[in-house]
């Protein structure tokens, strides 16, 4: 049974800044929140700072956690009120039907593999120098930069995480799109028809909120660990609610284990199942 929990940070201790700077102590940190019988537990977190004085963790996991040890070293652990809130998963997973709109937030790492980066790290150069056969090279793993890659990275993706992303109901089109818009009329298309590869020509209901790039070396030393992190919140459409259901319980994206992949959603009001 999947358990979603939000824990207050107080951002004021010494160890809350550790937790807001390292994705590395707060993966330690929530992997210390599950009982031992959980050996092959793979949680998924994010850390919600949009709020500089009072950031959350958002926690899922499949076994039922305990929290104290982050409210003792990194939350208010003798002041009121409610500092953790952990809920069953299971009745929000049962609203997922097609057509039924939620609002969402993601915090993601896009990437894209390359064979050919153009400005390779000392590791990358290392291993090019020593291929043999450059034709058949493994790709590298690099990061999408720009806002307007990071949002096309998450556009053409949509479809096979299970959800689309409606048109915008207030946004005007960004400068050199109304063209778009014209010929999709002019085809008789509608927005939601929208090519592929031109996923972001039309203005759509998801907005970047944050963008981190986080540099850690795993247990303090060995190589360092870059970690450029997306924030996007929205509105989304179910439209394959099996493969968005796993794709809440299993994550999306690189980076799982160092605060990316969690997709989390909130009912909205009024909206059923179109």
């Amino acid at each position: 049974m999947p358990y979603l929990s939000r824990i207050r940070i107080n951002p004021l201790r010494a160890e809350s800044r550790r937790y807001l700077e390292s994705p590395h102590t707060v993966h330690g940190a929530v992997m210390g929140g599950l009982p031992g019988t959980a050996t092959d537990e793979r949680p998924l977190w994010r850390m919600d700072s949009d709020d500089p004085h009072r950031p959350h963790l958002t926690v899922l996991t499949r076994a039922r956690p305990d929290w104290s040890h982050i409210v003792e070293r990194a939350g208010w652990p003798d002041a009121d009120g409610e500092h953790t809130l952990v809920r069953d998963y299971a009745p929000l997973l049962a609203l997922i039907e097609p057509g039924r709109e939620f609002s969402f937030r993601l915090t993601a790492n896009p990437v894209q593999n390359s064979p050919t980066p153009l400005s390779p790290t000392a590791a990358q150069r290392k291993r090019i120098a020593a291929e043999q056969d450059s034709a058949h090279r493994r790709g590298f793993r690099m990061a999408h930069r720009t806002a307007t890659e990071q949002l096309r990275w998450f556009l053409q993706r949509t479809e096979r995480w299970g959800f689309a992303v409606p048109v915008s109901r207030t946004d005007p089109p960004a400068a050199g799109m109304e063209i778009e818009h014209a010929n999709s009329a002019a085809l008789g298309r509608t927005a939601t028809q929208t090519p592929p590869d031109r996923a972001d020509a039309v203005p759509r209901e998801v907005r970047i909120t944050a963008r981190h790039r986080r540099t850690f070396a795993k247990n303090g030393r060995g190589p360092r660990v870059v970690i450029n992190s997306v924030t996007f919140e929205g509105r989304l459409r179910v439209t394959n609610p099996e493969a968005l259901t796993h794709h809440l319980l299993n994550g999306i994206g690189p980076a799982k284990a160092y605060g990316c992949g969690l997709l989390t959603l909130a009912p909205i009001k009024g909206v059923a199942a179109g």
